[in-house]
């Protein structure tokens, strides 16, 4: 866990429970976790909360966390998520050592669990279809109905299950259901399944078998012969702890670790609903599940993102028992900071027009020593080449400025970034009547920025020299959707709230000539424009692709005001 070991500890119910349990000896002094996602999608940013809470949990108490893979549903799982989780639980900084297991580990136990409910009569073989189930599970204000298959003999449920087992009943056609309570008020509690038939290939039981356990059975089970201490799940499993309870109080199991429940993240600008994500996906509506713009976990990587970043954003928005919303703006400010502190600064010219500068000799040049970090001298410094012709970017040039606009204008003068002072003298436009060249003169003796007379220039905008500069292709990323909540209505469909500028691609942008070399998965800060990543798919050697992770501030603040 060597990246993830500075994470802040901030006091929160969960540590309270800990704590107690911990001070009166309860699980024999041990905090064992577990992260035990379903391997039938990416995780997304909601999943990196619980990430680091179950690692961090088991960091902060000198326990374990466990990563499980819930492999309980063979007809939605594939080996492409698995090792998708794996890797994305790795970059956020945490490792679990020699504690991995999958749900289907124990797939003899649950079966031989199963048998034992059978035999106490805690369990029955129903052929209610799942039309006839629902109609018998009743509502919140009335009791269900007994499926009249609750009350075989236990050598007749045994003899139905095994029929089970053996593969000779088709899918759908029976289920073994605990037998519970069908008046309870808790819906979950209606005799629910915790087994079907389900006649797939399985990636690592092959077809041994052909019934699978719930996830609501196999969870407490898995934890139980793990020996978990604190099973930790988001709030929505808070109604079905008590079958939680019920699976490990019933069979009486060695150990009965405790379920306790906290708020998932909800993000505003996104949805997170994995059914939803794979629309988006299959409908191609984004470039995949490591499209920059999603919320998975591999995008925001892909992205930019830096791990520290997700981590210090889950520290902060904390750990509660209530149902809150948070602004994505959060999560960016989180990236910005760490940024600030890691990214190397660079010039590139998003929208360029050139500038020649006409007192400056052709075919001559020099190169300046600039800082890759102006507050951070570690960083060192880089060569820019400075020379008679240069790319500004296309704002930072007006005919006509407003009162408060310092950038250059006919007959105004700037400060070109750890270069010169240039004054503009002329402006060349083509027939259509548009700007493509500037022609300027530049104060030889204001080398670094600062003139011998001591006259004051305002404005301060940023160049690459034209000859030499790395013409590149750039993605400007936005947010996917352009609305707080894409997904609260029922009346409409949450594409049509898709951000139709979430992507928009740019091929003339001019960078400085060294980041043609720049290396795949590294990040920038493009002075006074954001900062870039180059994309670790797309790029290639002397052609990085750049990925805009964030602006260097929070533009939507003003898009929503």
């Amino acid at each position: 866990m060597s990246e993830a070991e500075n994470t802040t500890v901030v006091s929160n119910f969960i540590r309270q429970i800990i704590n107690e349990d911990l001070e009166s000896g309860k699980n024999g002094d041990r905090v064992v976790t577990r992260f035990p996602p379903e391997p039938n999608g990416y995780l997304h940013i909601g999943h990196a909360k619980s990430i680091c809470l179950n690692f961090g949990l088991a960091r902060d108490y000198k326990g374990v966390c466990h990563l499980r893979m819930d492999d309980t549903n063979p007809a939605k799982e594939e080996v492409e998520y698995m090792e998708s989780i794996i890797e994305d639980v790795k970059w956020l900084g945490f490792d679990w050592k020699d504690k991995m297991f999958y749900a289907s580990d124990y797939y003899d136990k649950l079966y031989e669990y199963a048998l034992e409910l059978i035999k106490m009569g805690k369990a029955f073989v129903c052929e209610l279809d799942a039309e006839e189930m629902r109609k018998h599970r009743g509502s919140l204000k009335e009791p269900g109905k007994e499926s009249p298959y609750r009350n075989r003999t236990v050598e007749e449920n045994l003899a139905l299950f095994e029929k089970m087992r053996a593969g000779e009943v088709d899918e759908g056609k029976m289920t073994l259901r605990a037998k519970i309570d069908m008046a309870s008020p808790n819906v979950n509690m209606r005799d629910p399944v915790i087994y079907r038939v389900k006649k797939v290939t399985h990636e690592r039981t092959g077809d041994k078998w052909c019934i699978y356990p719930m996830y609501d059975y196999a969870h407490p089970i898995s934890d139980m012969m793990e020996g978990i201490t604190h099973s930790i799940c988001t709030l929505e499993f808070e109604d079905h702890r008590p079958l939680y309870d019920w699976c490990l109080d019933t069979l009486k199991t060695p150990c009965h670790p405790q379920q306790i429940e906290f708020a998932r993240l909800n993000l505003y600008y996104t949805v997170m609903s994995k059914r939803k994500l794979l629309e988006l996906v299959e409908k191609k509506y984004v470039d995949g599940w490591n499209d920059p713009r999603m919320p998975t976990i591999s995008g925001i990587r892909r992205r930019g993102y830096p791990a520290a970043a997700v981590r210090n954003f889950c520290d902060r928005i904390g750990v509660g028992k209530k149902e809150s919303w948070i602004d994505v703006g959060m999560l960016e400010e989180c990236v910005r900071e760490e940024l600030n502190m890691t990214a190397p600064r660079v010039m590139g010219v998003i929208d360029p027009i050139k500038v020649v500068i006409t007192n400056y000799s052709e075919g001559e040049k020099e190169i300046l020593n600039c800082p890759y970090h102006p507050q951070d001298e570690s960083f060192g410094d880089r060569p820019v080449p400075f020379g008679r012709e240069l790319y500004i970017e296309r704002e930072d040039f007006m005919e006509e400025p407003p009162k408060g606009y310092f950038r250059l204008r006919p007959g105004g003068e700037v400060r070109l970034r750890y270069a010169y002072y240039i004054k503009c003298e002329e402006v060349i436009k083509n027939d259509q009547g548009e700007i493509v060249e500037l022609r300027c003169t530049y104060d030889p003796e204001s080398k670094g920025g600062k003139s011998p007379d001591g006259r004051k220039v305002k404005g301060t905008i940023h160049w690459v020299y034209a000859p030499e500069a790395y013409q590149a292709e750039v993605r400007l990323y936005d947010r996917l959707f352009n609305v707080p909540l894409p997904d609260s209505s029922k009346d409409q469909d949450y594409k049509e709230n898709l951000n139709p500028n979430s992507l928009k691609t740019l091929k003339n942008v001019m960078l400085e000539p060294s980041l043609r070399d720049a290396k795949a998965a590294t990040a920038f800060q493009f002075e006074r424009q954001g900062y870039f990543f180059v994309d670790s798919i797309d790029s290639k050697e002397k052609h990085p692709v750049f990925n805009r992770i964030v602006t260097l501030r929070d533009t939507w603040q003003k898009v929503q005001a």
